[in-house]
């Protein structure tokens, strides 16, 4: 029998009543232990008759029902730390400050060098259509490991919706769904359940991470509107999903160029001596669909050969809150961008005029323009998901922090509303914007890739239709 009901003890309290399931990785029962102790995984030693439960299997830790276990380990509160920034009193901030710290979301609990898929999951949480998306999906439709992860991260996303302690599971919960999307992280790509010496969870990279999760959802989450544009079978290959106009020229041979197509999630910008912004690291082949969220990852790893070892180009590169990719597009793109972007030209020429009215009217004295604007629609009519002009707004950002591919950290930076968090695992704090432009490389030593949506530009869906960068 793999499910047993034990009585936990932790210093002075005791917990009767815990359900344990040893299908399950030894992972998952210590996330259960957080959510009733507050003591983080990798700060625990659980024991059982004797024997120390270890993270990667059960072994000889054997259970039977009303068996006791104690646990031993402090929390993190317990042992105090210089504060790694100054603290900021509530008088001191500004609106969007005091807004975010008086309603912080959730995070998610770091199980052993989990960083990385941490990070990965609030970028994507920052995609309204993809979480819908996941949030309606059929848990017990199947699908294999593929089925199981999407599974595993309806749930998680559900979790983080419900808003923490006081929502839907609270701090406990989403420790257990943060265990079994691991779980099913494993289960899909084993490389990630590689161990480091010592035992504990071998670091993973982020990039891969994304990978494989959105291979997932594509095989699992069908396409809205599918009527509109069947060769996208995929709420991914839909709104992340662009195509490329490839040339290719035979070196050997005088030949003419082939022309070809070619399909991408993301895109890449190389790193070289001449690259200093983002828009220049892009400029390879042309684009001939754009998507609604555009991905790009920034390529700071490299392996040396004498060494032995990936390492990691330092080098700042410049990225944009908002970012026009329109010379980047075929001209046959370019043709249909266009008159979308006319439109915004003139909104924007009008409500430049409508501000210098104002403020003739109040003397000098300009005030903002509350009135409401007009939503613009971000797609083609007969591509759902695609972008029809060309601009793309700051949505997320995923760093790394450190100089090797197998150590660090990672963290994930994602707007909301005006403003933006820094998910730092189960750490969820307001930060300005200035902080995250900062992000580029450099001397902070991070690696940045991001996911994208159409800039509407004007009007309520400003700050919902996001890209990421």
């Amino acid at each position: 029998m793999p499910k047993y009901s034990v009585k936990v003890k932790w210093g002075k309290e005791t917990y009767p009543g815990v359900e344990v399931n040893t299908e399950d990785d030894p992972v998952l029962f210590k996330a259960q232990i957080f959510a009733l102790t507050g003591v983080q995984p990798e700060r625990q030693k659980v024991v059982c008759k004797g024997v120390t439960l270890r993270d990667e299997e059960w072994g000889n830790f054997k259970l039977a029902n009303n068996a006791l276990v104690l646990v031993m380990g402090s929390k993190e509160e317990d042992v105090p730390a210089a504060p790694v920034e100054q603290t900021r009193f509530v008088e001191d901030m500004n609106e969007f400050e005091l807004a975010s710290a008086l309603d912080i979301p959730e995070g998610l609990i770091n199980l052993g060098n989990t960083c990385y898929m941490n990070a990965t999951v609030q970028c994507l949480k920052t995609v309204p259509e993809l979480r819908n998306a996941l949030l309606n999906y059929n848990s017990n439709s199947g699908g294999g490991t593929a089925g199981e992860l999407t599974s595993a991260l309806r749930e998680t996303m559900s979790m983080l919706d419900g808003g923490g302690a006081g929502g839907a599971g609270g701090a406990g919960g989403c420790a257990g769904a943060a265990a079994r999307l691991l779980r099913a992280l494993h289960a899909t790509a084993p490389r990630f359940a590689e161990r480091q010496p010592g035992g504990g969870l071998a670091q993973q990279d982020a990039s891969e991470c994304w990978t494989e999760i959105v291979r997932a959802l594509q095989q699992r989450l069908p396409a809205a509107g599918a009527e509109l544009n069947a060769d996208r079978a995929s709420v991914v290959e839909q709104y992340f999903g662009g195509t490329l106009d490839v040339q290719l020229v035979c070196a050997e041979a005088e030949e003419p160029p082939t022309r070809a197509k070619e399909t991408f999630l993301q895109l890449s910008c190389f790193i070289s001596q001449d690259v200093k912004y983002l828009q220049s690291g892009l400029r390879s082949s042309k684009i001939s669909r754009l998507p609604a969220y555009l991905t790009v990852q920034f390529i700071r790893f490299y392996f040396k050969e004498k060494e032995s070892i990936y390492a990691k180009i330092l080098k700042d590169i410049k990225f944009p809150v908002e970012l026009d990719v329109y010379e980047l597009c075929t001209p046959e793109l370019q043709e249909r961008l266009t008159p979308m972007r006319n439109k915004f030209k003139e909104l924007e020429e009008a409500s430049i005029e409508s501000a210098l009215n104002t403020k003739n009217k109040n003397h000098g004295d300009s005030k903002k323009d509350t009135r409401p604007k007009k939503a613009m629609p971000y797609a083609f009519e007969d591509d759902v998901g695609s972008n029809n002009s060309g601009y793309y707004r700051l949505q997320a950002v995923l760093t790394h922090r450190g100089r090797s591919a197998n150590s660090g950290h990672y963290v994930a930076w994602v707007r909301r509303g005006d403003g933006w968090l820094r998910c730092d695992d189960d750490n969820v704090t307001p930060v300005l914007e200035e902080e995250v432009l900062k992000l580029s490389g450099g001397a902070r030593k991070e690696r940045e890739s991001g996911i994208g949506k159409p800039d509407a530009r004007h009007g309520e869906t400003k700050v919902s239709i996001r890209p990421e960068v």
